[in-house]
């Protein structure tokens, strides 16, 4: 099952994220709030997380701030950054996203890009 680190300063998105992802194969293995504790946790994580499923507008740090600071100290991470902003597309692409998904999502079409993103089977 592959793990994931899921990041949203929106409690009921991450009840979502830990209701849902198991029922697609997907194991949340954390969660933060905002870009600040993703890059903290993620650091703290061994093994690193999968996928990073990474929120784009939250409090102390944006997604597109810590998914730059998390591949600068990880260049194999798999971010994707999701938002109800469809402007951000450009800002995550530029940070090195490996993908962007903009909100609000089918659950199916999520777990079909998570698992491209993996491409090894997980």
């Amino acid at each position: 099952m592959a793990s994931v680190l899921c990041v949203d300063d929106e409690v009921y998105i991450q009840e979502l994220y830990q209701h849902m992802l198991p029922a697609g194969g997907f194991e949340v293995v954390a969660t933060a709030y905002n870009g600040k504790e993703a890059l903290a946790t993620y650091t703290a994580l061994e093994p690193k997380p999968d996928l990073v499923l990474m929120d784009q507008r939250m409090p102390i740090k944006s997604g597109v701030e810590a998914t730059r600071e998390i591949l600068a100290m990880d260049p194999g991470a798999c971010v994707i950054v999701i938002s109800a902003d469809a402007s951000a597309r450009e800002k995550a692409k530029a940070a090195g996203a490996t993908a962007f998904v903009e909100k609000p999502f089918v659950m199916d079409d999520l777990f079909r890009l998570l698992r491209g993103c993996l491409g090894d089977g997980h």
